[in-house]
């Protein structure tokens, strides 16, 4: 949408607080966003383009229509974009980078309820604890809970009728005390469930409650003369104070707050979440969030906090946060701390992002060590491109004609990310007169794989046309004819922007100027051009020279293909010796040649 466009319609936009929504020409969504003026926010974006961000400009180029909502107030706004960004999650809105697989805690929802790890979430009515995102945290609280209770390990189906009709005998578990074996039933119900809700209490982080419930029991132990009973507690005593004194006690004052921080960082923007429970850290993670246009801090927090919320399960009513953010649940407290321990649990936060900052890139170094450049490449390639597997072979066309004469393609091969010359492919275009890409581009892509297919040989697994939209459309026509679009990944890439063109998308992808795979791309670009140009002027001189010889009434293109090859030139069979030219092609047709040649 150009600045004219958008003039035109400017004058009927209202100053009130709304949603718009910018829309290509298909009429898909590219970006949401929310304003307290709709008039004033859309605006800024037809300004001076030399002050915008270069995704800005993308967006307006890329647009060809903008749709808006007014609503009552800026909550409200808040509400409806956090709903469209959800549903249609537009590509130029805030991606969060969130491929990681958690680890929960589950107690069963069964009889003699079991607590085990588990990366799967099942609606049974169990309950699950965390996600936990440290390994070393979950397996301190999983270790506690084995030592403090002995809970059954089995999968048996402890039902009142199986274990009054006698089903069950214990196991191992029993005899090496792990189990008080209510398979047999040994342990009642009630007491099984007490210690459950204990598990619940330490998962929660009421700690309090469960040193409680371990003193009380020992208490009762005592006074009932169960004196061996009663000092098995007192050392489970000892073992959870231990626990307890290593768990991060943070305030004594505050109870159940979500913390959250930010920093940004090239593109990337990191939010630290820290889980506080009656004053116990019982949660921290960070979530890795690539910024598009929204760049905001208070922006990139009231999009992520619902969605680490309702991941981590968190009820808790207040939120820390380092500047003031509007909330989509209205209930929640929002604190801007300035001092005292909520500042310092901020301070806690930022200090983690720093550490797992500089942590990933200890372990990016580290990974590139160890890893060969090509595969160093060919990752980060695959990763751009969003490609199933790595790139290993890859192949370029490109087209070459000069005013539609001669016009001819190249194919380059790559092969772990290196040139692979022995199986460069060059065609004569045979079907397309006069110069037309789009339609050499169809023939030469069919060629190619319509033989690889009748040798049975392996397709690549990214084929790159160098082109835009329409050299790619072509390419994808003869890949589609073939019946193998969806078994590689086909790109296009504009020689203009540098800009990467997938099929069906109008939208380009645009890949870091400096990034190794763009580099990569622009290899195989420029060699299948240069390859396509080589070839070129050989068939234009050889053309050229075959022609001046073949004009010669009797001499015929063998006769022609001798000389060339015996010569080398034309001008080298005119200045040759008549001898040497009877020596190769007999005296008749030296004398013909040469009486033709010197005229």
């Amino acid at each position: 949408m150009s600045t004219e466009d958008f003039k035109a319609i400017s004058d009927n936009i209202p100053h009130e607080p709304g949603v718009y929504r910018f829309l290509d020409t298909d009429g898909s969504i590219l970006y949401v966003g929310k304003a307290k003026s709709l008039k004033n926010r859309l605006n800024s974006y037809f300004g001076e383009k030399k002050h915008m961000q270069y995704k800005t400009v993308l967006l307006t180029r890329n647009a060809s229509n903008i749709e808006y909502t007014v609503v009552e107030t800026e909550h409200d706004a808040l509400l409806l974009e956090n709903s469209l960004i959800k549903k249609f999650q537009p590509r130029y809105n805030v991606m969060l980078k969130d491929g990681k697989s958690y680890t929960y805690i589950c107690i069963k929802n069964e009889a003699f309820s079991r607590v085990f790890f588990t990366r799967r979430l099942i609606k049974d009515g169990s309950i699950y604890f965390g996600p936990y995102t440290s390994k070393h945290r979950v397996n301190i609280l999983f270790e506690i809970i084995k030592k403090l209770f002995q809970l059954r390990t089995c999968n048996l189906n402890l039902t009142e009728e199986n274990i009054a009709k006698n089903k069950f005998k214990v196991c191992l578990e029993y005899h090496i005390k792990n189990c008080l074996g209510p398979c047999e039933g040994l342990e009642s119900a009630d007491e099984y469930s007490q210690k459950i809700e204990q598990v619940r209490n330490i998962l929660r982080g009421n700690l309090g409650n469960v040193k409680k419930y371990i003193t009380d029991t020992m208490k009762q132990h005592a006074e009932d003369l169960e004196f061996e009973k009663a000092q098995l507690l007192k050392e489970k005593l000892f073992a959870f104070e231990d626990y307890q004194s290593s768990s991060t006690i943070m305030s004594t004052t505050i109870k159940d707050v979500d913390v959250f921080a930010i920093k940004k960082e090239d593109n990337m923007a990191y939010v630290n979440y820290l889980k506080i429970s009656n004053g116990t850290i019982v949660n921290t993670d960070v979530t890795e969030m690539q910024m598009n246009l929204d760049n905001e801090d208070e922006d990139l927090l009231a999009y992520v906090i619902p969605f680490i919320r309702e991941r981590f399960d968190s009820q808790a009513p207040e939120v820390v946060v380092p500047t003031q953010v509007l909330l989509t649940d209205t209930k929640i407290e929002v604190t801007v701390p300035q001092r005292g321990d909520k500042k310092k649990l901020l301070e806690l936060a930022e200090n983690n992002i720093d550490y797992y900052i500089k942590q990933k890139r200890r372990d990016e170094i580290s990974h590139q060590k160890k890893v060969s450049p090509a595969e160093r490449i060919l990752t980060t390639l695959k990763k751009d491109l969003q490609m199933e597997s790595i790139p290993l072979h890859i192949e370029c066309f490109d087209n070459s004609n000069l005013q539609g004469t001669n016009p001819v393609s190249s194919c380059v091969v790559f092969k772990n990310a290196k040139p692979s010359n022995k199986d460069y492919r060059h065609f004569n275009v045979k079907t397309v007169e006069g110069p037309n890409d789009f339609a050499s581009m169809e023939e030469v892509v069919y060629r190619r794989y319509k033989r690889l297919l009748d040798e049975g040989k392996s397709l690549p697994q990214l084929i790159i046309i160098d082109g835009g939209k329409g050299q790619l459309s072509s390419a994808v026509l003869s890949l589609e004819k073939l019946n193998i679009l969806g078994k590689v990944t086909v790109i296009g890439i504009a020689k203009k922007l540098e800009e990467i063109f997938f099929p069906g998308d109008s939208l380009p992808l645009y890949i870091n100027k400096k990034s190794e795979s763009l580099k990569l791309i622009q290899h195989a670009r420029n060699e299948a051009h240069r390859f396509a140009i080589s070839f070129h002027r050989d068939q234009r001189s050889k053309n050229f020279l075959g022609t001046q010889l073949t004009n010669i009434p009797g001499i015929g293109k063998v006769t022609a293909e001798k000389l060339l090859k015996s010569f080398g030139s034309v001008q080298r069979v005119k200045e040759s010796d008549p001898a040497e030219l009877e020596k190769v092609i007999g005296k008749a047709n030296a004398e013909k040649v040469l009486g033709f040649l010197n005229e």
